[in-house]
């Protein structure tokens, strides 16, 4: 007859506390796999704009990103945009520089496309279609969601690079030519790729396409 071993009480609580610890480092290692697991993708089809014609999708890998353009505050600025857009420019461009819960930035497309990343120049490069000249408004309020054209330390350099602030910016204002605003997926940004101390990300993540709505 075998005897009936006993477990006591503190074996017990020490049973159940490796029980729960191998549940949540099993979730935990779940989630951090799927970055996009709690991340609602917006399908435009089923929201309705005002004006359609100057909303825009871009896709991430965690879902759409709908935004609002402003052709009333950046005329030439936006014709930009949307040309580029039109072209399918930003297709497969990096998110090139990114600080963390404050700013993405993508755009170049001489050296920042998934097929020919320049980690030693990418930033620097040009679209091929000529500057364009800062469209400043000083009553624009750059808040949570805002998108600028990137340009260098002189006005009149805007191109082709393009920033969206995840935190409200005063100090961007009346110093960047905004484009428009976040409308729905701003969560979907907050998880693109990072490095802490870096602002230009190795092995970065990329725009997966970049279309007009209407």
């Amino acid at each position: 007859m075998i005897a009936k071993i006993k477990i006591t009480k503190s074996e017990k609580v020490i049973l159940i506390f490796l029980i729960i610890l191998g549940v949540f480092t099993f979730t935990s290692l779940i989630i951090l796999k799927n970055k996009c697991l709690f991340i609602k993708n917006y399908n435009p089809n089923d929201i309705k704009f005002d004006k359609p014609e100057n909303i825009v999708i871009l896709n991430a890998e965690c879902g759409n990103v709908v935004i609002e353009l402003y052709p009333n505050i950046s005329p030439n600025a936006v014709k930009r945009f949307k040309k580029l857009i039109k072209l399918g420019a930003y297709n497969n461009a990096a998110f090139h520089r990114v600080i963390e819960g404050k700013l993405i930035q993508a755009g170049d497309l001489e050296f920042g496309k998934r097929e020919n990343l320049d980690y030693g120049k990418v930033g620097s490069g040009k679209s091929g279609l000529g500057l364009i000249k800062s469209e400043i408004d000083t009553d624009f309020k750059y808040k949570k969601g805002s998108v600028g054209l990137a340009r260098t330390f002189e006005l009149d350099t805007e191109d082709s690079q393009f920033f969206i602030i995840l935190q409200d910016e005063p100090l961007f204002e009346g110093e960047y030519t905004p484009v428009g605003k976040v409308l729905y997926g701003l969560e979907v940004l907050e998880t693109i790729k990072f490095v802490p101390k870096f602002h230009i990300v190795p092995r970065p993540d990329f725009i997966n396409s970049f279309r007009i709505l209407n």
